[in-house]
Order: structure tokens, then sequence, then C-alpha cells
């Protein structure tokens, strides 16, 4: 699969729909994005987008549509599918471990072992060296490496979980709300980190309220409304007044796609 320019499709959402009960929280919602691209998702509360992120990263299955990625059809059955594939999430609601330190958050599902007279132990070595490099790109001063998670601050906690993408985003990033907790020169940090993310051959859905960030970082522009996509703009052909009365429903097209 590719897209007019020859870059590969990377990516490919198929009229992917989704209820809880009564509640359509996603209706044939369809989009493709490409290899090194960086997409905004923006929608008012409500409007799918953490849903759509849950299912792309194997979290929740889809009740009708389908998903494609590198070119393959996929049926997630649980996160671990989509991490085995190159899909790293950083979830709105962090998902650390509070009884865990940073380290152990970092690495978890991924424990790096080592043979000690025939027996497997912890690497605890290697982890932590491995965790105060990605840290450092991060930018954020970390408490003693073993401390619980628990005694952190919000933006320290948010590091731990930005460090997720950092070390194990290999193909697509999904990232929700990834600047919420802290403060602007860690947020101005790990914009950077997002856009040079293309240099390093990985995609990146980004979920956020900031309109700012969104437009200084992103190539193209996904709104949803209500559960539906009503607009997939060229960051280059929109603004974002334009976003805003997409994301209102001030304006409507019957065409969403340009």
């Amino acid at each position: 699969m590719s897209d007019s320019n020859d870059r590969k499709v990377l990516l490919r959402v198929e009229n992917v729909t989704k209820k809880f009960g009564s509640v359509v929280a996603l209706e044939n919602v369809t989009f493709d994005m490409v290899e090194n691209e960086i997409v905004g998702l923006v929608g008012d509360n409500g409007a799918g987008k953490s849903t759509l992120v849950k299912i792309i990263s194997g979290n929740f299955p889809p009740d009708a549509g389908n998903l494609y990625f590198d070119g393959h059809k996929v049926n997630f059955k649980s996160p671990s599918d989509a991490r085995k594939l190159g899909i790293e999430t950083v979830y709105q609601d962090l998902a650390i471990c509070d009884n865990l330190d940073a380290v152990s958050n970092l690495f978890i599902g991924r424990e790096v072992y080592r043979n000690m007279l025939g027996f497997k132990v912890l690497n605890k070595r290697l982890m932590a060296s491995t965790s105060a490099s990605v840290f450092d790109r991060i930018g954020i001063n970390m408490p003693a490496a073993r401390e619980k998670v628990e005694h952190f601050s919000g933006g320290q906690r948010q590091a731990v979980a930005l460090g997720r993408f950092v070390a194990w985003g290999k193909r697509l990033a999904l990232l929700d709300e990834p600047t919420a907790a802290i403060g602007i020169r860690e947020t101005s940090k790990i914009l950077n980190l997002i856009k040079t993310s293309k240099e390093n051959n990985v995609g990146v859905i980004i979920i956020s309220h900031n309109l700012q960030q969104v437009f200084e970082i992103v190539d193209r522009i996904i709104v949803l409304r209500h559960g539906k996509v009503v607009g997939i703009r060229e960051k280059k052909n929109t603004n974002p007044d334009e976003i805003v009365s997409l994301i209102t429903g001030a304006i409507f097209v019957q065409n969403p796609t340009y």
C-alpha cells in the first residue's frame, strides 16, 4: 500500500465502529497514515479520540471495520500484540504502577536478564543505565532510580510514561495528551522528540487539546466529532480557526478530506 506520493501506508483504519451499550463511540472511522508521518487527532471531549487510540493499541477490539499495519490486516487480541509490531502507547491516565520504581515501570514486560551460575537474574545495572539515558533525553529530572513512582510529581510521572515512547516506539507511537502534566521547558523537549521521530522512521498519532502544539509538530490533522471523522486536513492547507469550527460543528462538510 502506498499513497499518491509513493510513501508507504503505515496504518490504515477502515470503517471502524465501536459501541459501548447504546453509546456509539466511533462510527465508520476511516483514514490512512504513511510512514514517518505525524498526525494530530483532535476533537471535543467524548469525540472518540481515546477510544480510537485504544483500538489501534489493542486494548479494545472494534465492533466493525478493519485495521491494516505495514500492509497487513491485523487483529490485535491485546496491547502486547500491538507492541510486538512496534506500536507503543502513552495513555492519558499514564498506565503506570505506583508501587514500582521508574526503572521497573519503563521495563515492565520487557525486563532484561543475565545468567548467573545457571540462573536468570534481572540485569538491574543495564536497566538502570538505559533508563537514565532515556530520561535524560526527555529532559526531566527524576528522583532516585529505586524510589516508588507514587512519590513522584505529575511531571515526573509523565516522564516515566513518555519514556516508553522514547525507548520502545519502533514503528508507531500513540500519544494521548503527552504534555498535559509537564512544564513549558519539558513540553518543548517533548515536542522536539516527537518532531525528530521522523528521523527514526517512527510515525506518531498525537491527541491534544492544545492546537498551538498540534500545528507546531504535525503533518496532518484528523478531526473527530461525535465518533465520526468530520475533517482530514493537511496542516499547510488549514488554520486553527477552521479546525475549531470542525470540532464544534460550526462548519459541515460532506467530503471531510482534502
